[in-house]
């Protein structure tokens, strides 16, 4: 059996730091082989302005995957459709940034890659062009014919999964239906299950107005919705807890009684991970019929080909992806 797994590699926004964290990944020795999705001079160029002296090839998908070798940066070509400049958005790259999407994601579903990490785009030169972008999380469900994917970040001992994502906040309340609810909460019970090897997985919930809606005082939203599917979702043997105040459940002590906590929106749940632990966190998707992390942080166009990025969250991305696979 080959344990050797190929991982398809995004590095998103060619202006940003993308790049160069991904080529701070083929200075390394791994056990998996690593492909890289991208214009291959756009990797050289940006090599160059870094100084780093490393041997490019393209890609072999039709031979088996070997390990990756440190030094040499293994590359699908997908041509810019313009230049690209540290640090300088252009619109004209925005399509670029999609076609390496579509070769990663149809690429893990007809079996050329084991897994996707994404490296950081930038949602709104992609919107500039006119295509509607939510982000890689709504994306890549919608090229895999995915039902409802839902974004989970994990963090050293944190796991935090939301029920809502890249929406204004105006359209929350009205988005937390009964039926997306428990969607979410099979997706990630499942998942917990089947990827994370947790038997019977412990999940906080948490509320979506202060104090949990104190009575309907304040919202009567873990009323009339989140505690009712609570409460199924509890008779057929799904560990949960909730709706709790998220300013409750994020508490040291209240945090480590789950293996996930269920945040109603993104800035409710994410502002605490990635003050727990930003940098070397990791977006997964879960409910996508394919394994796909990523970094947790943006694309940082002031940082890019300056040699200051920090590819921590990418490697960490790469050993969540490689663990999930197995």
């Amino acid at each position: 059996m080959n344990t050797c797994k190929r991982i398809a590699i995004t590095p998103g926004e060619p202006s940003g730091i993308g790049p160069d964290i991904c080529l701070a990944l083929a200075q390394k020795d791994f056990d998996h082989d690593l492909v890289f999705i991208a214009d291959i001079s756009l990797m050289q160029q940006r090599a160059k302005i870094l100084g780093l002296k490393l041997t490019f090839q393209h890609a072999e998908l039709s031979n088996k995957a070997r390990p990756q070798q440190a030094g040499t940066v293994s590359v699908y070509h997908q041509p810019l459709l313009s230049d690209s400049l540290c640090g300088q958005l252009n619109i004209a790259n925005a399509a670029y940034v999609l076609a390496c999407l579509n070769e990663a994601a149809e690429g893990c579903l007809n079996g050329r890659y084991d897994a996707l990490v994404t490296g950081p785009l930038h949602k709104g030169i992609i919107n500039d062009t006119g295509i509607p972008f939510q982000g890689h999380t709504e994306y890549l469900a919608e090229k895999t014919g995915a039902d409802l994917p839902v974004m989970m970040l994990v963090g050293g001992d944190l796991r935090v999964a939301l029920v809502t994502t890249h929406i204004p906040l105006s359209q929350v309340s009205a988005a937390i239906t009964s039926g997306r609810l428990e969607q979410t909460l099979r997706i990630v019970n499942d998942d917990l299950k089947t990827r994370f090897k947790l038997a019977k997985p412990r999940i906080g919930v948490c509320g979506l107005n202060p104090h949990a809606g104190e009575g309907g005082h304040l919202g009567r939203e873990e009323i009339d919705v989140i505690s009712p599917v609570i409460e199924q979702l509890k008779k057929e043997g799904v560990n949960l807890t909730g709706p709790l105040p998220a300013d409750t459940i994020f508490t040291p002590r209240h945090m480590q009684r789950y293996d996930a906590i269920i945040a109603m929106y993104h800035d409710q749940g994410l502002p605490v991970l990635k003050h727990h632990a930003f940098g070397h966190g990791v977006n997964i998707t879960l409910g996508l019929p394919i394994i796909r992390t990523s970094v947790d942080h943006g694309t940082a166009l002031d940082l890019a080909g300056t040699g200051k990025a920090d590819s921590g969250s990418l490697h960490a991305a790469l050993d969540m992806a490689i663990t999930l696979t197995n």
